[in-house]
């Protein structure tokens, strides 16, 4: 008995402390990726300051995170008039089909930043296992809120949190 208590003692305890670790700001990791013309990129230099940063990895192999940076370039303009957010799209593509994002984005006309991670040495960094997966940094760089897969209406959802983060509220509740 006093074993299955002090093991239920600390699987509660490491909930807990996993949950702290899951609320602190989280700054971004300095990782070397590239730009869709080759050049390389430090992704310390992701910022916006004072205003919300979007960072979401996406691949052309993934029918959802497609939709999602659709979704995203539709309302881009009105969001970026109403909060200054800025949203940085980050191709996983292996180095195979690097060469297929440029024209990809191109056709598409993405009004955001993309950028490319061959390696997948960002995606390591930011613990991306699944994608799409997308970040909210407020006007500090801090991540302060993350959410994996796509559906229809996320976008909404998304401007909501932009629009608190954007006013300087505390989103980690949500």
């Amino acid at each position: 008995m006093k074993k299955i208590v002090l093991t239920t003692i600390a699987l509660l305890f490491g909930f807990y402390l996993s949950a702290q670790q899951e609320t602190q700001m989280k700054k971004l990791p300095s990782v070397m990726i590239k730009t869709l013309d080759g050049e390389q990129f430090n992704t310390a230099k992701i910022s916006n300051p004072g205003k919300p940063t979007i960072i979401s990895f996406w691949a052309l192999w993934c029918k959802p995170c497609k939709k999602e940076m659709d979704a995203y370039s539709e309302v881009y303009e009105d969001w970026v008039e109403e909060t200054g957010v800025k949203i940085y799209a980050v191709s996983i593509d292996d180095s195979r089909s690097t060469a297929k994002v440029l024209p990809f984005v191109s056709g598409k006309d993405w009004p955001f930043t993309v950028l490319l991670d061959p390696n997948g040495d960002f995606k390591r960094a930011m613990n991306v296992n699944m994608i799409p997966h997308t970040f909210l940094l407020d006007g500090n760089g801090n991540i302060v809120y993350q959410h994996t897969s796509y559906y229809e209406g996320l976008e909404d959802e998304m401007f909501e949190l932009i629009k608190k983060v954007a006013k300087g509220e505390d989103i980690s509740g949500h």
